[in-house]
């Protein structure tokens, strides 16, 4: 089992945030992992029904799968590496897991017409 693999099976099992899953997470996905748990913890993590956003501090990225929209994602991650994936994708794993989406009824392309 991998490092990734363990920390998700430890937070499936405690279903919530604990010291010990905050400490894996951290320990293999460094500042991404505690970026991602600020997210969750701001309930930053939201599910439209056409996408699922993670609002970040200057834009809102769009995650699909294991994919983002951030440059950091686009740029810096390896994606055969399970271990790089960028803060809003672990956000969207983290925020799944424990029930933690913010989940809203309508299209993100008719809210992101309004902003």
């Amino acid at each position: 089992m991998t490092a990734v693999e363990k920390w998700q099976a430890a937070l499936s099992e405690a279903g919530e945030l604990t010291s010990d899953v905050v400490d894996r997470i951290t320990t293999v996905h460094g500042s991404r992992g505690v970026r991602a748990i600020e997210a969750v913890g701001e309930n930053r993590v939201k599910e439209y029904q056409d996408f699922t956003v993670v609002v970040g501090h200057s834009d809102e990225y769009v995650i699909e799968g294991e994919g983002c929209t951030c440059e950091d994602a686009a740029y810096n991650l390896d994606p055969d590496d399970p271990t790089t994936l960028c803060w809003h994708v672990l956000a969207v794993k983290i925020a799944r897991e424990i029930d933690a989406v913010d989940h809203h009824d309508m299209y993100y392309s008719e809210v992101r017409d309004f902003l």
